[in-house]
């Protein structure tokens, strides 16, 4: 099964698995993780629109007509390029045995792998890894803070915030001056919105408040990256609210 394959079931997995609650409780208006719900409503009703408009037709026209081998292809190499922080932000948290290991995976797959678009390392079976600023902030113990939807960018909080602009610095597009750059950059977004067409789908169809259901799943998905797929039974009930919080994002930061 191909790394795309699995990104759209692992979405879709986990929008699934958080129905329930979202089902049960459409709004959460004093949620204190929402401060700005408002607001976010706002942006997160341009963002629905810019997509059902511009976004979903023309990730499905590129479903439609570009054979999924070349769309795998097209995720490897932006996958590929992004690995810089990965690396990067592994060696920030202390996962320095896991980061020598990446740095590795990047090698292969940027030489090998014909600039990323083979995955070369995992089908040696070298586990693949994804790390930001966002999530070292939260193995450092900052806690999330407010949940913010940004135009067009989408989900995100007060500490995910500085992740982009440490993944535009770490990527090496943005030190090249060259007019296909834009157009690449236009192709990563297409594609990364092809990626979650089924996953986006399931959540219409499913959700009585997409928006809530939106949230929770982020959220979710962010506390599960931070731990690395393990995180503590109390923050999955209780979010990564006050002390309890910080104590757990201490206890995360280790040395591999």
């Amino acid at each position: 099964m191909t790394d795309n394959n699995n990104r759209r079931l692992l979405a879709m997995a986990l929008f699934v698995a958080i129905l329930p609650g979202c089902a049960t409780q459409p709004t959460l208006s004093e949620d204190e993780s929402d401060p700005l719900e408002g607001t976010n409503r706002k942006i997160y009703d341009f963002n629905e629109t810019l997509d059902a408009h511009v976004m979903r037709p023309v990730a499905q026209a590129y479903v439609d007509y570009t054979p999924e081998r070349v769309r795998d292809g097209v995720t490897n190499f932006f996958d590929n390029l992004g690995y810089i922080n990965t690396i990067f932000n592994e060696l920030l948290q202390g996962k320095f045995k896991q980061g020598v290991a990446d740095v590795g995976r990047f090698t292969i797959n940027s030489t090998l792998g014909i600039g990323g678009f083979i995955d070369v390392a995992s089908a040696a079976s070298v586990p693949k890894h994804d790390e930001d600023f966002g999530q070292t902030l939260g193995v450092w113990g900052v806690n999330e803070g407010a949940y913010l939807v940004l135009p067009v960018l989408g989900p995100s909080s007060a500490r995910d915030v500085p992740r982009y602009i440490t993944s535009t610095l770490l990527n090496p597009l943005t030190f090249i001056s060259s007019p296909i750059i834009p157009a690449s950059g236009v192709l990563g977004a297409v594609n990364e919105r092809s990626n979650f067409l089924e996953a986006t789908r399931l959540r219409d169809e499913a959700a009585l408040d997409p928006y809530t259901f939106t949230r929770e799943a982020y959220r979710q998905r962010r506390l599960n990256d931070i731990y690395d797929g393990n995180p503590p039974l109390e923050n999955l009930d209780q979010g990564e609210a006050g002390d309890e919080g910080e104590e757990a994002g201490d206890n995360v930061l280790r040395i591999e």
